[in-house]
């Protein structure tokens, strides 16, 4: 593990001491694409040495959506869970109170939504110290991550939380690279782009894809791609998701800090202890899981409109409705 580490913080290195220009550009990519596979290597090592990749904490999933709290110690997180959802998870004034994932249950517009408070994420989480590992994983599992911030402190924070899950693969408030990979038998590597590019050339796309022994691929780019989007695509386990930065303990700064702060954007003022704008988060969780009500009608009867059918953002025809009522559904389904 020790290796793995040490050449990551070597390619790290070199990267912040070379400049970026055209000409640097083939080497950026490189190392950018040999970060990546360390990275990996480091969320699922080998089964040879002990310990396997990085499990989540055994929560079963429940409810139509999950909802995952990630943020330091003692920024309110558990606060926030006790007053949305009534579980109690305990809460002090001392760092790491919460050493497990508690989950508790939200019933909002009819749609049960499951939160979970994970323990506090430390600076290295991604690479596997403290339980950052555990708690990363079962992030990825979530539909919406809510990172909660300390008011007082909430930029360093943010940077820091964003560093952490973006090197776990999690690609907050992002839409997926709009370009195709396609791998071949022959003919070496094809580059075609619908725009002018100015981050990926042809030589900086065949060394990134030499690293990881892929030498015929056909590419195809609709935007001004990077050598990040390009990795990203060929990695193939990367996890894109809403995020919500609830800025917490806002009873603390002054109204000229908090109109500062109101400039971030996906941003959520609130004050846990105090119940301040708990219904704003819960507004805005509901906006950005993007669920579909459906109010069925049984026959000769008037619709039911205590208990609807929810669906998620990207599963929403007539067939996965007939699924989420019943699996046999389909069979008898005109």
């Amino acid at each position: 593990m020790a290796t793995v580490m040490q050449k990551i913080k070597d390619i790290e290195d070199e990267m912040a001491k070379t400049q970026k220009n055209k000409a640097t550009a083939h080497h950026l990519g490189l190392l950018k694409a040999k970060l990546a596979k360390l990275r990996r290597e480091l969320l699922t090592p080998s089964s040879k040495g002990g310990g396997g990749a990085g499990e989540g904490f055994d929560v079963t999933k429940s409810g139509d959506a999950r909802v995952g709290l990630v943020g330091f110690p003692s920024v309110g997180k558990s606060t926030l869970l006790n007053k949305l959802t009534g579980t109690f998870s305990e809460v002090a004034s001392y760092e790491f109170t919460t050493l497990t994932c508690i989950p508790g249950v939200i019933t909002y517009r009819g749609a049960k939504i499951q939160l979970l408070d994970l323990p506090g994420i430390i600076e290295g989480a991604k690479d596997g110290k403290g339980r950052g590992r555990q708690v990363i994983s079962t992030a990825r599992t979530c539909n919406c991550i809510l990172i909660v911030l300390d008011a007082i402190k909430p930029i360093t924070h943010k940077r820091l939380i964003e560093k952490e899950l973006e090197g776990f693969g999690i690609r907050l408030n992002k839409e997926p690279p709009n370009l195709t990979f396609r791998k071949k038998d022959k003919g070496g590597i094809n580059l075609t782009s619908t725009v002018t590019n100015t981050h990926l050339d042809l030589e900086t796309v065949k060394a990134i894809c030499s690293e990881y022994r892929m030498h015929n691929a056909d590419i195809t780019l609709r935007y001004d791609a990077t050598a990040d989007d390009l990795i990203d695509v060929i990695e193939g386990s990367r996890i894109y998701m809403p995020c919500i930065y609830v800025v917490n303990k806002i009873d603390q700064i002054t109204l000229e800090e908090l109109e500062i702060l109101d400039k971030l954007p996906h941003y959520c003022p609130v004050s846990a202890h105090l119940e301040w704008n708990l219904d704003g988060v819960l507004e805005k969780i509901w906006e950005y899981l993007n669920l579909t009500r459906i109010y069925t009608k049984p026959k000769g009867m008037n619709p039911d409109y205590e208990d609807p059918v929810i669906l998620s953002s990207r599963r929403r025809t007539v067939e996965d409705f007939c699924e989420r009522i019943h699996k046999d559904m389909l069979k008898q389904f005109k």
